[in-house]
């Protein structure tokens, strides 16, 4: 796990208030089923990554489904728009 997928995964745990997960999370793990997340919790998400780096998402995106399917997608996305 990289530097910016650790700093998701605890913006994850923190803003949607997870208990911590394991280090050894699967960067390829569904979000969604793994975690039990809906979309009011991508929506959450998607506030906190906005607030910490300024990275805006638009609902109407078709991409927003693989864009949170799991948190190396995620990363990647932040990272590209950071």
């Amino acid at each position: 796990m990289d530097a910016l997928e650790l700093e998701l995964k605890k913006l994850i745990e923190t803003s949607l208030q997870l208990d911590p997960l394991p280090d050894t999370f699967d960067v390829q793990a569904d979000l969604f089923e793994t975690l039990g997340l809906d979309s009011v919790d991508a929506l959450e998400l998607a506030m906190a990554i906005r607030r910490k780096y300024g990275v805006e998402f638009n609902a109407e995106d078709d991409q927003n489904k693989s864009i949170f399917v799991n948190l190396k997608s995620l990363a990647d996305f932040v990272r590209a728009r950071a």
